[in-house]
């Protein structure tokens, strides 16, 4: 295995092992992203269903669940189908206590390994995976109801952030719907300091959320399309809530060891049924910890149809409260599995329908980004991508926006054992210059341990071996260059 696939997609097998490779890379401007990629077990019970939690419980059950957010036997391993992340799965509280410590120690070694390097962290290792799916299925529904609204108030068609509730309207459909009175709501925008405004937005919606965990009844959300009214219960219980409170306070003792180290933290998108709750849980640290500089990053998967709007949203709330925004920008990594999961269900698939549109995607919210970084300069970006008309697309866009790569607003990343030709080129090898801050995703572990990210990497095989075509012309066209100017071993 070390002399195969191990060797070409894993850094070695602990934090000294991975040094000589990363002094190697470092020599060529080549910074790290390391990623720890031990896998565990994914499914809390080995027949793939979960406890029902007292949450559940009071909302009646699964089968009041919106369908994308049940637990389904059949994925219960989450992993399952998916090519080009690893996973980690909850067993209990002292489990994800160990995947903190294992991410501390992640933190030290980049500290030690390269200059503004990152780290890798997944929030399933830290938090219990239903609670994650809970969590984002309350945000949903409370994004849904806002849009529903807003449709009434006769803007549909408009872009999410454009769109503006009035209050007095809103006090009203509330009232009228016997969601709470008038008075309640009134508590609910005085308590936010939005009571001075006419009207409210997306974003001031989603700050009423923690307001909303304080009232003792569970609210009732009319589905438009259904007819019907579905419980969005008013509090966590009292475990999720304490869930609530360790995920964070992990998330607290990493970012403050990444603070200390010089280290960045890489927050890894996961399944979509996970990712509103990641992403709030993310920008929550954000917001503490990225009020000089962009320390935590998030990911967005451009595969998702709703990514600009998400990235657009996060943004937006980034220059309301004057923090700097901090992202990776990827294609997605479980599209197999999404689509599976959304047809076995019977969801809307969640994917974009062809890969030209994710394509479009990526680029428009990249784009969206470095116009923002063009005008304020409080955004950082990773364009996290093999395909080399982005990184074109990337430069060329960066040129024509005045961005210069020693601002570091903008780096690039690929996976260790991929995509050569597009890395070093782009750094600043001392050998001649593109001088772009540049990242190889490192993995690193046992090699027993490792297998299930390194079996992801062989189902891969296919587009690895047209990338490993290319990456072998490109070559041989060198080594003939060379030959024919008679300099072979110069540069």
């Amino acid at each position: 295995m070390k002399m195969t696939f191990y060797g070409q997609f894993v850094a070695g097998e602990d934090q000294e092992a991975i040094k000589p490779l990363l002094r190697r890379n470092q020599a060529f401007g080549v910074g790290a992203v390391l990623d720890y990629s031990v896998e565990e077990d994914l499914r809390e019970r080995r027949d793939g269903r979960s406890r029902t939690s007292a949450a559940e419980k009071e909302m009646g059950g699964a089968e009041q669940k919106e369908k994308q957010y049940q637990a389904h036997q059949r994925f219960g391993d989450h992993h399952g189908g998916v090519t080009g992340a690893h996973t980690y799965f909850y067993t209990d509280e002292a489990k994800c206590d160990q995947h903190m410590e294992t991410f501390l120690r992640c933190i030290d070694a980049s500290s030690g390994s390269s200059e503004d390097g990152f780290s890798a962290i997944k929030l399933t290792a830290l938090a219990r995976p239903q609670f994650l799916v809970r969590f984002s299925e309350v945000l949903v529904k409370w994004r849904r109801f806002f849009l529903q609204m807003a449709t009434e108030q006769g803007q549909a068609g408009r872009a999410v952030l454009e769109m503006k509730l009035e209050v007095e309207k809103l006090q009203e459909t509330l009232a009228n719907l016997g969601i709470v009175t008038k008075a309640e709501s009134q508590e609910w925008f005085m308590g936010e300091s939005l009571g001075t405004s006419s009207t409210v937005d997306l974003l001031d919606w989603n700050s009423l959320l923690d307001t909303r965990t304080k009232i003792s009844k569970p609210l009732l959300i009319p589905n438009r399309q259904t007819g019907q009214l579905e419980p969005l219960l008013s509090r966590f219980s009292e475990e999720e809530d304490l869930q609530m409170k360790r995920v964070l306070q992990r998330m607290d003792v990493l970012a403050k060891r990444a603070m200390e180290k010089g280290v960045r933290l890489m927050v890894d998108a996961e399944q979509s049924y996970f990712q509103p709750a990641i992403s709030r849980l993310t920008v929550e640290t954000q917001r503490r910890f990225n009020r000089n500089q962009a320390i935590i990053f998030n990911t967005y998967q451009c595969y998702l149809r709703e990514a600009y709007d998400n990235v657009t949203g996060d943004m937006e709330l980034s220059r309301r409260e004057g923090w700097h925004f901090g992202t990776k920008l990827v294609r997605g990594a479980y599209m197999e599995q999404e689509r599976e999961r959304a047809a076995q269900l019977g969801y809307e698939d969640p994917i974009n329908p062809t890969y030209e549109k994710t394509n479009e995607m990526y680029h428009r919210c990249l784009d969206y980004v470095l116009e923002e970084i063009k005008h304020r300069r409080k955004a950082s970006v990773m364009v996290a991508s093999h395909n080399e008309d982005t990184v074109k697309f990337t430069l060329r866009r960066m040129m024509e926006l005045g961005i210069h790569p020693s601002e570091k607003k903008v780096c690039f990343g690929q996976l260790l054992g991929m995509c050569d030709q597009i890395t070093f080129p782009l750094a600043s090898i001392p050998l001649g210059q593109a001088g772009f801050p540049v990242y190889k995703y490192v993995p690193y572990g046992p090699v027993n341990e490792v297998l299930p990210y390194l079996s992801r990497r062989a189902q891969e095989n296919r587009g690895f071996m047209q990338r490993a075509n290319r990456e072998r012309d490109l070559l041989w066209k060198e080594v003939k260059r060379r030959l024919l100017a008679g300099n072979l071993f110069s540069h």
